[in-house]
């Protein structure tokens, strides 16, 4: 009996355990003032694109996004505005498509190429193929944003979150997160909200 007893403990311990485990796992990626790692990324085009490729640029803007998602669908256009208003600037956008396509075929990276195609995106659509970035940076939702400052320590994240605060409506937004963070990047200024809660679909894996 006590044997049973002790065999029934040792599995609820293993099953914690794990839980623990995957919890943890799944809480790692950057936290605000972390240096973010490089990549090199399919692009649609076929060419492999990352982030030292941006010899000129002050920063990044990278976005975690998908085909599928109603919510990065509706924020589509304000991700396509970003990119036309700071590219220029020193902070263009760099999208990575995360979800694995075998699990959501509707971003497969032909799909890819026709979504940027119709909507006219300026920016490099990138795949991340075995989804080995996307955990690193700790994104769970697309859309999911990492503000990035380009400095002589490497890239360091300086937002992460959300786009802006109402993702039904662009013309009833109240904060746009993203623009004023990078316009306080710009200035030198210090960035009043530096991390919000993302909303979006969970990445598929």
């Amino acid at each position: 009996m006590k044997f049973i007893k002790t065999i029934a403990v040792f599995a609820i311990l293993l099953v914690a355990s794990a839980f623990t485990s995957n919890t943890t796992l799944m809480s790692t990626g950057y936290e605000v003032g972390d240096i973010a790692t490089d990549f090199k990324l399919k692009n649609i085009d076929g060419n492999m694109v990352s982030l030292a490729d941006y010899k000129d640029a002050k920063g990044y803007i990278v976005i975690f996004t998908c085909n599928t998602c109603p919510y990065a669908v509706q924020y589509e256009d304000r991700i396509i505005a970003l990119d036309k208003k700071y590219a220029d600037k020193g902070f263009p956008v760099v999208a990575i498509m995360p979800n694995n396509p075998s699990v959501q075929p509707g971003d497969s990276m032909e799909a890819m190429k026709g979504r940027a195609a119709s909507k006219g995106f300026t920016f490099p659509y990138l795949f991340d193929e075995g989804q080995k970035i996307y955990p690193k940076y700790g994104a769970t939702k697309t859309p999911h944003v990492y503000l990035l400052e380009k400095t002589k320590k490497g890239n360091v994240v300086r937002y992460i979150g959300a786009i802006d605060d109402n993702y039904k409506d662009a013309d009833a937004v109240n904060t746009k997160y993203v623009e004023e963070a990078v316009d306080a990047l710009m200035i030198g200024k210090e960035i009043k909200e530096t991390k919000t809660r993302a909303i979006g679909c969970s990445i598929k894996v």
